[in-house]
């Protein structure tokens, strides 16, 4: 079994490498790979800038809590690029945190690598956060420095960087509650320590934050939000390809290994992850970043189980679970581009020189602009207008009335439009209307639809 270990590892590897390296080459080019990574930008400028992180009125909403603005802004440059080498950096941090700490938990350097790598992999085959200027990895890759210091021993330490991953993603909650829960039924005491030091450094964040912001962090982190059943069924479907097969073989090496407490902690980060990560997912906007918490359990506990199941039969049973699912998203997400020359040497060429052109058209109209991909209103100097999303939220809910926006536009206070499409249009029906009263469509390509002023 150790030899077909060592051969999963190395495909496993390759596959990580090829993808990698993709992904690295697109970084530095101005393709907008989701609307996350302008509405980031724009606010890591304003946090550089002194400007207003948590505008209260107006156009734009910021629904995150502050520290990434200023990791990503200390890098300097563009900041969707900056945004993307943070990103990478806290891909690799977290990768060899889950080594770290499956090599603490006692496994064999062959099966820690088998769950960073099981990690690597789920990350490129199932969602496109890889690379993308967005806090998430960030957040997780400062809440692992704190898993590790609790298997050192460091309660104070563990509950701070956990608390301290709360201010860069605020969705991180599945660790920390995994951990408190551990502590409660194997060790009071250091439950108690740990409680006290993450409430305390939680407490004092906030109140730092209302200091120098003005405004309490949780108002602005609950902003409105569609819920959805459907979508919830549709992103807990997803996971289920994800990581279904691997939650039972984590099942599985629980009830052989009870007593266990790695094990156990393993197990309860995994269901808490679950738990929290099926809560976020009925919430229009979400993503497949909410399981990430769900992954970095069950790749703690992939490395747990080719050390800890005694049997080749279980070690090659628990491999397959960890295996199938890769392969199936390979299957589904298998594009005929990938046997293409320029897919791997000259990766997203094309989509670079229409993002370009775009980006151009804004540029060559003098004054305001609004971008639902607020990545190419970024790239051609414009101020940041409007966001799209949470403000069409804002009206789907009826927290807002959007009579000041439909002025503007009967005003054609906008010099230059781009919607991702204007048959889902996010912004509401009288929003629309007015759109279509005031502007027409210049062109459409591959980015969206661009309008100008009748």
């Amino acid at each position: 079994m150790s030899r077909a270990l060592n051969i999963l590892n190395l495909v496993l590897a390759l596959g990580c490498a090829l993808g990698l390296a993709r992904v690295i080459a697109i970084a530095g080019l101005h393709v907008p790979l989701d609307p996350n990574e302008g509405w980031n930008a724009y606010h890591t400028a304003a946090a550089m800038s002194g400007g207003n992180l948590y505008p209260g009125a107006g156009f734009l909403t910021n629904n995150y809590p502050p520290l990434s603005f200023y990791v990503v802004g200390l890098i300097g440059g563009d900041h969707i690029v900056a945004g993307r080498i943070v990103s990478l950096l806290a891909f690799a941090a977290v990768a060899v945190s889950i080594f770290a700490v499956a090599r603490a938990m006692g496994t064999s350097r062959r099966a820690a690598l088998f769950g960073a790598l099981w990690f690597a992999a789920g990350l490129l085959i199932f969602t496109d956060y890889f690379g993308m200027d967005d806090p998430q990895l960030l957040g997780h890759a400062i809440a692992m420095t704190g898993f590790l210091l609790l298997l050192r021993g460091n309660m104070a330490g563990a509950a701070l960087a956990m608390a301290v991953a709360l201010f860069v993603k605020h969705n991180l909650v599945a660790m920390p509650a995994a951990v408190l829960i551990w502590l409660a039924l194997f060790d009071r005491r250091n439950a108690m320590r740990f409680a006290a030091w993450g409430l305390g450094a939680a407490l004092l964040g906030l109140a730092a934050f209302r200091m120098i912001y003005g405004v309490g962090l949780p108002g602005r982190l609950n902003s409105p939000r569609l819920f959805s059943f459907t979508l919830l069924s549709e992103n807990i479907a997803a996971w289920t390809l994800w990581g279904a097969t691997a939650l039972a073989a984590m099942t599985a090496l629980l009830l052989k290994h009870r007593d266990d407490r790695c094990v156990a902690l393993c197990a309860i980060y995994a269901l808490a992850a679950v738990l929290v990560g099926a809560c976020f997912s009925g919430g229009a906007g979400v993503d497949m970043n909410v399981w990430f918490d769900a992954v970095i359990a069950l790749s703690i506990g992939a490395a747990l189980a080719m050390d800890r199941f005694e049997r080749p039969l279980h070690k090659a049973l628990a491999a397959v679970a960890y295996a199938v699912p890769l392969l199936c998203g390979l299957t589904l997400a298998y594009d005929e581009d990938w046997l293409t020359r320029d897919f791997w040497l000259h990766p997203a060429r094309d989509d670079a020189a229409t993002a370009a052109a775009d980006v151009d058209f804004l540029k060559a109209h003098d004054g305001p602009a609004l971008c639902e991909m607020l990545s190419l209103c970024y790239w051609a100097g414009k101020r940041a207008e409007v966001d799209v999303f949470n403000l069409g939220q804002a009206y789907a809910t009826g927290a807002r009335g959007d009579d000041a926006l439909v002025r503007l536009v009967d005003a054609r206070y906008f010099r230059a439009v781009e919607f991702d499409s204007m048959d889902e249009f996010a912004l509401g029906a009288r929003v629309k209307q007015a759109f279509a009263r005031n502007y027409r469509v210049d062109h459409e390509d591959d980015e969206g639809v661009f309008l100008v002023p009748r």
